[in-house]
């Protein structure tokens, strides 16, 4: 089973690179693009009555509260490397689980809080599921207190 250290906020390989990916983006074009809305807004006129001209630096704000929070993730980052030949669902590995009760199966990923997208099936490694779910092997079932009841689930195939 891949450990979790209480320091820092886990995050897989490639939850890293999304996360500078993203950083990068915002901190060149973003910016860049920011910076032509504004210019283009203040020709526009009076700043004290110009509406595009607030708006865009309003934009502008949510945009640098954006790169500095991306800056503290990556700078808790704490990388946690899998081992997929330990024959358990552990962080960053992927397994095929089925819901018991609908007979619906679900692939999903554990992967760090600031990763989790259940569209995507990425669980949150603190959720509850997803802590009843780590460290258990094929075959093994768990049953999880959810806001919709008690649920069994049962990993069904790890993929990776």
């Amino acid at each position: 089973m891949s450990s979790i250290a209480p320091d820092g906020e886990p995050i897989t390989p490639g939850g890293l690179v999304a996360l500078e990916a993203e950083l990068e983006e915002l901190e060149t074009a973003g910016r860049r693009a920011m910076a032509a809305r504004i210019l283009a807004a203040r020709e526009l006129g009076d700043l004290s009555e110009n509406a595009d001209y607030h708006i865009a630096k309003e934009d502008q704000a949510h945009l640098e509260t954006r790169i500095k929070r991306l800056r503290a993730r990556r700078r808790d980052a704490l990388i946690v490397e899998t081992d997929a030949g330990d024959g358990a669902f552990g962080f960053g590995h992927t397994a095929e689980v089925l819901d018991v009760e609908s007979g619906e199966v679900y692939t999903w990923t554990i992967v760090g809080s600031t990763e989790a997208s259940l569209a995507q099936g990425k669980l949150s490694a603190q959720s509850p599921v997803a802590k009843a779910l780590l460290g258990r092997g094929v075959g093994e079932s768990v049953e999880v207190q959810t806001p919709r009841g008690v649920r069994s689930y049962r990993v069904e195939r790890l993929l990776g």
